[in-house]
């Protein structure tokens, strides 16, 4: 068995049954993967629905809600093949999906590609939703080729970053480098888990040949809520001041408090995002003596150099 699919989910059993599907229909035999659903202690039926649907497929039950990263570190920690592919509850895959991932990890040349990431499609329309992750010099992470016409012309090729929606992930350098970081919750784990692959001379490719569709951000209500702002604001600044440069993470700082300001002259400070943005910050100026240790002890002994991994950063779109 070359493969092992982990699929993590939270109150999620509509959108999971699709999930499942998918992997059914996949072009590599069946005796090549296995499934491994997790589920976040849901309330809503899923347990009951895998054992009368999937009863081949094997569940995790966490204790209580995870979050993506937790969830998912609970089968990372013990895979049992070489390959692992991450796919979202709210994602289906293309028949091809794990063949093309199992093709690209094995190809001439592959031996340091710790994470093949697939071309995330967002679901109902001809639009991409990733091709990989890139992260900007003022602390951005972003999903690259973002809501552009997928017409073929991305090709394979190298990416700062994978999405953890669709990815394959070489078991041999999660054991070099660890797993997901669970305080990291939602969002930016597999940016963090990115930089902490580079630094150890692992490198990150897209397989366009590898396809997914992708309800964006429906597992966690959608990005314009105040849940979405306050894991995107706390993570991004705990990912970036853990591993960029050190005036970039002062242009950072200096970009969140600027926010803040316009947040509240526009809106007020009891307004839901401008709370959720306070908070991202609260909590990143009591975590800055752990995160700040972090840095200093995760970078002391690296293959590749702060500064060289720092140069795949870029300038995300409108910045």
């Amino acid at each position: 068995m070359q493969v092992t699919v982990v699929v993590v989910t939270w109150e999620g059993r509509d959108l999971l049954r699709e999930c499942l599907a998918s992997l059914a229909t996949q072009t590599l035999p069946r005796s090549e993967y296995c499934v491994v659903v997790v589920d976040n202690a849901s309330t809503d039926g899923t347990a009951q629905m895998l054992a009368s649907e999937h009863p081949d497929v094997e569940v995790i039950t966490a204790p209580t809600n995870l979050g993506f990263a937790g969830g998912a570190n609970l089968a990372l920690v013990r895979p049992s093949t070489p390959y692992v592919v991450l796919l979202n509850n709210d994602a289906t895959a293309e028949p091809g999906l794990l063949a093309a991932f199992v093709e690209a990890m094995e190809a001439p040349g592959a031996v340091r590609v710790a994470a093949v990431t697939g071309k995330v499609l967002l679901t109902g329309t001809g639009l991409i939703n990733s091709t990989g992750n890139l992260m900007s010099r003022t602390g951005r992470g972003y999903d690259r080729d973002w809501q552009r016409r997928d017409d073929g012309s991305r090709g394979a090729g190298e990416v700062f970053g994978f999405c953890g929606a669709a990815v394959a992930l070489r078991a041999e350098a999660l054991a070099e480098v660890g797993v997901f970081d669970g305080d990291l919750f939602l969002y930016y784990e597999d940016t963090d888990l990115s930089w902490r692959l580079r630094r150890a001379g692992w490198t990150v490719r897209f397989e366009p040949q590898a396809v997914a569709w992708h309800r964006h951000a429906s597992s966690s209500g959608g990005d314009g809520n105040a849940m979405f702002h306050f894991w995107n604001e706390r993570n991004s600044m705990v990912v970036m001041t853990r591993h960029a440069p050190a005036a970039l993470v002062l242009v950072l700082l200096g970009r969140r408090l600027l926010g803040l300001v316009v947040q509240v002259a526009r809106h007020g400070a009891r307004h839901p995002l401008t709370r959720a943005r306070l908070r991202a910050l609260s909590f990143n100026l009591w975590r800055l003596p752990r995160t700040l240790r972090e840095r200093r002890e995760g970078w002391r002994e690296v293959a590749v150099p702060r500064a060289e991994v720092a140069r795949l950063l870029t300038s995300a779109p409108g910045e």
